[in-house]
């Protein structure tokens, strides 16, 4: 059943400290490279977009409850559902 607010999923949603502003914390533990970063609005974990090649904010997003998320890049102030695949 879908939230008042038409998804379901930003129940999960709260304030969050970044874990790192040093980049997607994932690609920094491998050394692999990023192109975009989303932050996890229930956790803080900052993650790569899709577009970048090991993708681990939608890894992330995977992990129940953790499937909204924020473009954490300067400017950007946009929400995205992973499972509905649409802008909240």
């Amino acid at each position: 059943m879908a939230s008042i607010f038409g998804d379901s999923h930003l129940k999960n949603v709260r304030l969050v400290t970044p874990q790192t502003t040093k980049g997607c914390q994932d690609c920094i533990a491998a050394g692999t490279r990023w192109v975009h970063l989303r932050l996890c609005l229930t956790c803080g974990h900052v993650g790569c977009c899709d577009s970048s090649p090991m993708k681990h904010a939608s890894a992330h997003a995977q992990t129940p409850g953790h499937e909204i998320v924020q473009s954490f890049e300067p400017g950007e102030n946009w929400r995205w559902c992973y499972v509905h695949e649409k802008y909240v």
